[in-house]
């Protein structure tokens, strides 16, 4: 609309991170407040954590994120001040919002760090700028979130990149590719474009890195056993694949845009450790956070809020998402955790 303030800023959002062994608790306190979620539960899960000295490695890959749209906008346009907000640890969102406001902050676009559409990965992250807002009040700056990108041809090219690194690992031989994402309850998942997006995004990369044999996982379940969730796991497959012969593998975690503890721990560790009970000599393909294709393509994103001329770039054959999502879009609970 011809009255509305040009965008000024843009803002990073993600999950966030302990960084530090007395951070740990209370950070999982906060991603599981109002989930019921038993104590003995929290103390197991920090346990991970505690394996990296407490330090969880997404605000580290954040940071650098930072600094390489910073620069990317510097140098390609446009060129706006770029902040960065957390979930559920520092910099937490209010507190963001109220330095923005601060610095005369109007209108902000937000580059959430997840590529698919489900409660947790993009309505959530709506309502938590939605609720800061507007605890904000009226000096808050209006924050738009920036569409999904699982379809943009720059991440593709990202992802195929990193999963043709890791196969090059293998040489000569030939691999089986294991994309892997986070599960959600399948009662979330029906309320969400979550699956297809997924199936879409691995079959873009795998066509883009020349892969033919290559699979979905879900890993990092959690909630009651009896809540049922997606399917399969990153352990079940293995076990199938180790059964009929396989013994080289390379995981792709798809569903994580920068490294994070459910990559560190459940890939690097658990899933490590079950390969080779299984006798499969397993590469972790990295995640496309520092990827330089990333950066490029988080500037598009931000030039085409600019500039409705701007052409709007995807693999899909009727175009990229909506910049708004339908108000049904996603709308269910939150899993217990």
């Amino acid at each position: 609309m011809h009255d509305e303030p040009p965008f000024d800023a843009l803002l990073l959002f993600s999950f966030g991170g302990p960084e530090g062994p007395d951070d740990v608790l209370p950070f999982l306190e906060n991603v599981t407040r109002g989930k019921n979620v038993p104590r003995a539960r929290l103390e197991a899960v920090a346990e991970h954590y505690m394996l990296f000295d407490g330090v969880s490695p997404i605000n580290e890959h954040l940071r650098a994120l930072l600094v390489a749209v910073i620069d990317e906008l510097n140098r390609c346009g446009p060129s706006i001040p770029v902040f960065w907000a957390n979930r559920f640890w520092r910099p937490l969102l209010p507190e963001v919002l109220a330095e923005m406001a601060e610095q005369g902050i109007r209108r902000a676009l937000a580059f959430v760090t997840s590529a698919f559409g489900s409660y947790p990965g993009c309505r959530a992250y709506r309502e938590a700028i939605d609720e800061a807002c507007a605890s904000l009040g009226p000096a808050s700056p209006r924050v738009e979130k920036i569409r999904l990108f699982y379809d943009h041809p720059d991440f593709i090219a990202a992802q195929a990149d990193r999963v043709r690194r890791a196969v090059e690992m293998f040489g000569n031989a030939r691999p089986r590719v294991l994309f892997t994402a986070h599960s959600i309850p399948r009662s979330m998942a029906a309320a969400a474009p979550y699956e297809r997006q997924l199936h879409e995004a691995c079959r873009w990369t795998a066509d883009q890195a020349g892969i033919t044999d290559w699979q979905l996982a879900y890993q990092s379940r959690s909630g009651p056993p009896n809540q049922p969730w997606l399917e399969p796991s990153v352990e079940d497959t293995l076990a199938q694949w180790a059964a009929v012969g396989c013994r080289r593998v390379v995981l792709a975690p798809i569903g994580f845009l920068v490294e994070h503890m459910e990559v560190a721990y459940d890939l690097d560790i658990e899933a490590a450790q079950r390969c080779e009970q299984l006798g499969i000599e397993m590469v972790r393909a990295s995640t496309v956070g520092g990827h330089p294709r990333l950066t490029t393509m988080i500037r598009k994103l931000v030039a085409e809020r600019f500039d409705p001329n701007v052409r709007r770039e995807s693999l899909r054959p009727e175009g990229p998402p909506p910049d708004v999502c339908p108000p049904d879009c996603c709308r269910t609970a939150s899993p217990a955790g």
